[in-house]
């Protein structure tokens, strides 16, 4: 019973989602909302922006981070609904949002420039700006490059034993799939009330990778019921410690989190490549146990 309620509630949710006329509503709301941001600011700069309402900034140049934070959100909706298809695929896609959110950071610099943007090297601020501008889009472009690198070296392969059990791990992710949109839910709603109320936001994409830590976990926990083989825990367990030196990267300085981020990026491709290699080797060696067993 429980278990046809969680397929069933999963699989609308993703149809919905993946259905064209979704993608244009998801589309549709982040441009509605861009341009509202864009007009809001502009109320904000002439003076016309209800006192009684949470005040805006006035640069213009907000309204690209509230563009960019919808878009990672939609992201975020694809990593979770992914985590039913494929585990390697969800560490994947979290290292598209981190390199996404180093870009959304490299646009937020932009705040500290006047409009139009003029900057020379004796403004400090200005000069410190475009130094982290730099750094977080090169950031970005190296984890991008690294992220198609690992996805070339994923061979999806199956854990379970049996087509039954692979039913039941699948299972298994989409209870855990649907678990991370409610929090993910949550996390959203309770930043709108913290910015309505005029109080400081819930740093969303901080929190959900903190749950995704435990989320990853608990996959090395669930797998366990289904493969005991050495390379398999020890890959699921590395997609845990990737997600950890990515949360560690949200946390840290701005510099440290770029060196730190690629760090992660180039522990994921190498887990990739010698997960492959593990593998291809214990198959080896019980084929030729196979072979000299007497018939």
């Amino acid at each position: 019973m429980l278990t046809s309620w969680i397929n069933a509630l999963f699989d609308a949710i993703e149809h919905t989602w993946s259905a064209p006329v979704g993608r244009r509503w998801v589309t549709n709301v982040m441009i509605g909302s861009f341009f509202a941001a864009l007009i809001g600011i502009e109320l904000q700069r002439q003076g016309l922006w209800p006192a009684g309402l949470p005040q805006l900034p006035t640069s213009h140049f907000y309204a690209i981070d509230v563009a960019f934070t919808l878009y990672l959100i939609v992201e975020i909706v694809e990593l979770v609904l992914g985590l039913a298809d494929s585990v390697a695929g969800s560490l994947g896609k979290q290292f598209e949002v981190f390199s996404l959110i180093l870009l959304r950071e490299s646009f937020k610099e932009l705040i500290h420039f006047s409009e139009p943007i003029r900057w020379t090297f004796e403004n400090t601020e200005a000069r410190d700006a475009v130094l982290l501008l730099m750094t977080d889009a090169s950031g970005a472009l190296v984890i991008f490059a690294l992220v198609g690198a690992y996805y070339r070296l994923q061979k999806h392969r199956r854990i379970t034993p049996s087509p039954a059990a692979e039913r039941q791990f699948v299972t298994a992710k989409k209870g855990l799939a649907l678990m991370l949109l409610l929090t993910l839910t949550g996390l959203c709603v309770g930043t709108i009330v913290s910015v309505a109320l005029g109080q400081a936001p819930i740093p969303v994409f901080d929190d959900f990778y903190t749950v995704l830590i435990f989320s990853d976990i608990l996959i090395v926990l669930i797998s366990l019921r289904y493969s005991t083989t050495y390379h398999v825990v020890f890959r699921n367990s590395g997609f845990a410690a990737a997600t950890v030196m990515i949360r560690l990267a949200l946390a840290g300085p701005r510099y440290a989190s770029v060196v730190l981020g690629i760090a992660a990026a180039l522990f994921a491709v190498g887990l990739a490549a010698s997960y492959n290699y593990v593998g291809q080797s214990e198959r080896t060696a019980e084929d030729a146990v196979e072979q000299r067993a007497p018939e």
